[in-house]
Parts: C-alpha cells; sequence; structure tokens
C-alpha cells in the first residue's frame, strides 16, 4: 500500500485512522451555489406550518412593478386586486424561506448525526487496532521466550539439531515461532505453561485484529454515510439561501407597493419607492463597512487571548481566531441545558475571543461544505489536499462569508464567531481531519508552528 506522507513526519498509515488510499480519492464533491444561511427559523418554521406551501411560478415571473401600483391606484377595484395580489406573494415568499430554511436545519442535523457516529466509529476502530497492535508485541515477546526456554531444553540436553534446525529459519511472528515449537517434544514436556501462555496471547492477538477489521469496515459504512448526508444537507442549505435571496430581493418592493396602495393621503409612489432605495444603500453600506473592518482585524493579526491570529507562518498555516482555548480534544465531562448535551467526547478544540470575532481560514484550500450542521451550528469544512481538513463551528447566523467550491488562502476571513447549534457561549469549535477523522488540532498545529 503506497504511504500517503501529510507532511511533519505525519502519515495516514501510522494512525490507520481512515479509508483505503483509493476511499480518500473520493472528496467531498464540489458545490457552487452560496449556502449561507440564518437560521432564525423556529418563527418561520411556525409561520410555514400556517401559510403557503412554495411560491407560485407564475406569481414569481410576473412582480408588480412601480408602474402597476401607480395605474392600480386609478381605481377602486383594480387597487383591491393588486393589493390581494401583493400579499399572496409577501406570504408565498415568507412561507417558501421558511419551509427550506427548516429543511435545511433537519437535513443539517441528520448530516451531524451521521458525522458524528463516523466520528465515534473512526475512534473505535482506532482504538481497537492499538490494542491489537499491543497484544500482537506481546505475543511475539511471549514466543520469543518460549524459543529461549526451548534453546536452553535442548542445549542442556546434549542434543542441539532441532534448536539448530528451529533458528535456521526465519521466524519473525509468533505465528513462525509458535509453529516451530510446537514440534519440540522437550518444550512440550516440561514447560507447557510457557507455550500455553505464548498462544494465549497470539490469540488474544488475533481477535482483537478481527475486531478491528469489522470496526474499520463499520467506519467506512459511516463515512459514506456522512458524504451522502452533506451533500443533502449542502444543497438543503443552497435552496433555503436561494429562497432567503428571493425574499430579501423583493419584500422590501412589495411592502413597500402595499403601503402605497393602501396609503390615502397625497404620498406618492415614487416616496415609497425612494425609501426602499434609501434602505438599500444604508444596508449595502453597512454591509461594507462591516466588511472592510473584518478585513482589516484578519490581516492585523492579534486577538483574544491566544493571540497571533491570521499570521501565516511558513509552514503557510495560521491561526484561525484569537481568544484563549475554552476546551481541548478528548473525553470530557458532559454539560447540558434545557435544550441539549454536549458530547462527552470532543473532537476540536474550542477558542473564544468573543461574539462576532473574525474567523479566518488556517490554511489555504477548498471550501467543501458552508451551511447548518446540527449540533455544530453554522459550519465550514475546507479540504487542505493531502488528506486534510479543516473544520469550523458555532458560526453566527448570516456569518459564513464563503461559498462550497471556492478556493480560499491562509488567513482569509471565512466566517465571525457565534453561538449557533449545541453551544454555551461564543466560540469558534475548531477540527482537524486527517483522512477524515478528527485528530487532536494542538500537537497537529504545533508541529506546523502554531499555537491553540
Amino acid at each position: 500500500m503506497p504511504t500517503d506522507d501529510l507532511g511533519d513526519g505525519f502519515r495516514a498509515e501510522d494512525c490507520d485512522c481512515a479509508p483505503t488510499a483509493r476511499e480518500r480519492r473520493v472528496l467531498w464533491p464540489d458545490l457552487t451555489r452560496r449556502a449561507a444561511i440564518g437560521v432564525g427559523v423556529l418563527g418561520l418554521a411556525t409561520l410555514a406550518a400556517t401559510a403557503a406551501g412554495s411560491l407560485p411560478r407564475a406569481w414569481a415571473d410576473s412582480y408588480p412593478s412601480w408602474d402597476d401600483v401607480q395605474r392600480a391606484k386609478a381605481s377602486e377595484a383594480a387597487k383591491a386586486a393588486e393589493i390581494t395580489n401583493i400579499q399572496n406573494l409577501i406570504n408565498a415568499l415568507q412561507a417558501d424561506a421558511a419551509n427550506k430554511q427548516a429543511a435545511a436545519v433537519q437535513a443539517g442535523a441528520d448530516f451531524y448525526a451521521a458525522q458524528q457516529a463516523y466520528f465515534d466509529a473512526a475512534q473505535r476502530a482506532q482504538q481497537l487496532q492499538d490494542q491489537a497492535d499491543a497484544q500482537e508485541a506481546k505475543a511475539k515477546t511471549a514466543a520469543q521466550h518460549a524459543g529461549r526456554v526451548a534453546s536452553q531444553l535442548y542445549r542442556n540436553g546434549g542434543d542441539d539439531t532441532a534448536m539448530q534446525l528451529f533458528m535456521s529459519g526465519s521466524a519473525t511472528t509468533a505465528d513462525d515461532i509458535l509453529a516451530k515449537l510446537g514440534t519440540m517434544d522437550k518444550l512440550l514436556e516440561r514447560n507447557q505453561n510457557v507455550y500455553d501462555e505464548a498462544v494465549a496471547a497470539r490469540n488474544s492477538a488475533k481477535s482483537l485484529s478481527d475486531q478491528a477489521k469489522r470496526a474499520r469496515d463499520e467506519r467506512d459504512r459511516l463515512q459514506q454515510v456522512a458524504q451522502q448526508k452533506m451533500v443533502a444537507a449542502q444543497a438543503a442549505s443552497d435552496a433555503a439561501q436561494a429562497a432567503l435571496d428571493a425574499q430579501n430581493q423583493h419584500l422590501d418592493d412589495l411592502n413597500a407597493q402595499l403601503a402605497a396602495l393602501k396609503d390615502a393621503t397625497a404620498a406618492t409612489v415614487a416616496g415609497y419607492q425612494a425609501g426602499v432605495e434609501a434602505r438599500r444603500q444604508a444596508e449595502l453600506q453597512r454591509e461594507r463597512e462591516a466588511a472592510a473592518a473584518a478585513a482589516a482585524a484578519a490581516t492585523g493579526g492579534g486577538g483574544g487571548g491566544g493571540g497571533g491570529y491570521g499570521n501565516v507562518v511558513a509552514s503557510g498555516w495560521c491561526r484561525p481566531t484569537g481568544g484563549a482555548q475554552t476546551s481541548g480534544f478528548g473525553p470530557r465531562s458532559v454539560q447540558c441545558s434545557p435544550s441539549y448535551c454536549a458530547t462527552s467526547y470532543h473532537y476540536g478544540v474550542d477558542l473564544a475571543p468573543g461574539c462576532g470575532y473574525p474567523i479566518v481560514a488556517a490554511h489555504a484550500g477548498t471550501v467543501v461544505y458552508a451551511g447548518y450542521n446540527g449540533g455544530y451550528g453554522n459550519y465550514i469544512q475546507i479540504d487542505h489536499g493531502g488528506g486534510v481538513e479543516t473544520g469550523y463551528g458555532h458560526i453566527v447566523d448570516g456569518g459564513i462569508r464563503v461559498r462550497p467550491g471556492q478556493s480560499v488562502g491562509a488567513g482569509q476571513l471565512i466566517a465571525y464567531v457565534g453561538n449557533t447549534g449545541n453551544s454555551f457561549g461564543c466560540h469558534l469549535h475548531y477540527e482537524i481531519h486527517v483522512n477524515g477523522t478528527p485528530v487532536n488540532p494542538v500537537p497537529f498545529m504545533a508541529a506546523r508552528g502554531i499555537s491553540v
């Protein structure tokens, strides 16, 4: 099997933590539609249950113009008809966005459950393999001990012909040694217990190896399920974002048009139209200012207790955000809220610089997921090549600044810190996956000159 060198001496076969090399080449599919969704869905989901379903195509293709509104004001009948039409359009837009966002949240929850099941299976497979390797080493040591006992017995007996035959072959494993020792009568007669102990150790090693193989098979199956759920979740996020975009594009106009039609004063349609445009320009300006401030913060480095985020070092890596580490990798006590509990095994590290703090890509790569992911809340996953990926969780609603399929550079702004998903305060959940399996970010990043 070829060696997959992941850099800094970190090799895939060392951890046996992922599917085969062929399977690892099957990367997450590139998806190109914008997938950042605001997940304020509880109220919208309630609306979706009582309002119309998806937006009728005839309506979507014929939103009223301001000229239509001006003409409708000429007669009471035309005005009433246009008011009804616009109200229906507003209800349908809101219901369509609510339905699709609720579906995205459900798909994200399914992705999260499948992803965690895969992570758990990968961890179990690695633990069993570690145990099997340790037992194999013990079995070989026991067999070698039995061989030394046999050698001494035959030498003391003055007949070392069989021992010479034993020593002339290559006995590199416990099986090889035990197969030879099983033919030596003197060992079996005088030191049966030494031989039996070696056989028991060998059998235990084989049993653990078999269990590890079954665990890897289950791990690989769950990895495929997680991939399928991720694709479905991304598609649902894309659909939700498209519905939100349609709502944002038309809702201001529709509400202003409705107000203009209902207004019995001398206010003109042009006045309402100007108000819509003024609000639109103000929002664009706020977005430009926020983006400029975030870019300046990201390129300036520094930050909360951890410091140094965004500063790309010689390895090409950087700290993804500021703030102190508040939770490490591995087993932890379970913390619960009235709505959910944290996991008992933490597959990343938490960094807490504060709500709204910029998050940057830790290394150059391609975004493979950007959307909702159940307990991780709003989530981004980036493929860096060579079997290495990073994950960024609990991003603030509306705070994703990249899309699937997009190439990003190390230190590039990708999101903002939030408190979404199963979170107990604003922080970044930062993961590193090697061949699909989470590894401890602390030594991984330290090997690349970064402290987290």
